[in-house]
């Protein structure tokens, strides 16, 4: 059975997020749409993960069955061709028969681009926090999300979940221009996790969430206990959120956050 690996980008404002749904516009779907009509026979094709309505890809990784060899770059001219414009494969390689862009991932990487001005250029692709944040205390907060916890408190319909302890093994901001660039790295991700940290990120940053606080959040979701503070009212909206890359054994280290678009600090803080 020939295995593919494929590498794509997308904008996701316009879709329902990655995975195929009845009646829905997905990723997914249009991926699956045009590969068939570029003249693949698919028998497969899974993510490495389900992104939710509206958020973007720069480098998504799904693998490909199908049931007859094809030329893979040959496939993907096709493909491309016959996608919309805010899809695009940027590679399709061979792979073991027994690959699994899910099962296989050892960590995903997500970036979140919240912007401190307003921006006519990039609205698609930031959060616009009229707000002032705090870099500094952004940091004292993430720092306190690094590690294995419980992220119940943080997830959508925890009790859904097989389980809800995740390994944060990065949470790390940086800024660039009017850009606060949040960078959070695990193995997996719960419904809506990475999200709801940025919107607590960014209450941390507004002076409206002490630090401390993350940690009774942490043991609150371990204890069943109810604090002051609700992650789940705080969720970042879809915008600015990105698959920035899935690991694989024996890919490079990932490298620093970049923004993805730019937004220069001149008049950062005006309306």
């Amino acid at each position: 059975m020939p295995t593919f690996r494929l590498t794509v980008e997308y904008e996701g404002t316009r879709y329902r997020g990655w995975q195929e749904q009845r009646n829905a516009r997905t990723v997914a779907g249009e991926l699956k749409r045009a590969l068939g009509e570029a003249g693949a026979d698919v028998l497969e094709l899974v993510g490495s993960g389900r992104t939710d309505a509206g958020v973007h890809a720069l480098a998504q990784v799904a693998h490909l069955r199908l049931r007859s060899p094809v030329e893979p770059e040959a496939l993907r001219s096709a493909a491309n061709d016959r996608l919309p414009p805010d899809i695009h494969v940027l590679a399709i390689e061979r792979a073991a028969e027994r690959f699994h862009a899910r099962h296989d991932a050892t960590a995903r990487c997500y970036l979140y681009q919240v912007s401190r001005r307003r921006t006519a250029l990039a609205k698609r692709f930031v959060w616009w926090v009229k707000r002032p944040l705090d870099a500094d205390l952004m940091r004292e907060a993430a720092g306190r999300l690094r590690g294995r916890h419980d992220f119940a408190s943080f997830c959508e319909r925890p009790s859904e979940q097989p389980s809800t302890i995740v390994v944060l093994e990065e949470a790390a901001i940086e800024t660039v221009g009017a850009l606060v660039l949040v960078r959070l790295v695990a193995s997996h991700f719960l419904w809506k996790m990475a999200r709801r940290i940025v919107g607590t990120l960014v209450e941390a940053g507004a002076g409206r969430l002490d630090p401390r606080e993350i940690e009774d959040l942490l043991s609150g979701a371990r204890s069943g206990a109810r604090t002051g503070f609700e992650p789940a009212r705080h969720t970042a909206p879809p915008s600015g959120l990105f698959l920035e890359r899935v690991v694989y054994p024996g890919d490079p280290p990932i490298q620093p956050p970049r923004p993805v678009v730019h937004v220069p600090e001149d008049d950062a803080h005006r309306g």
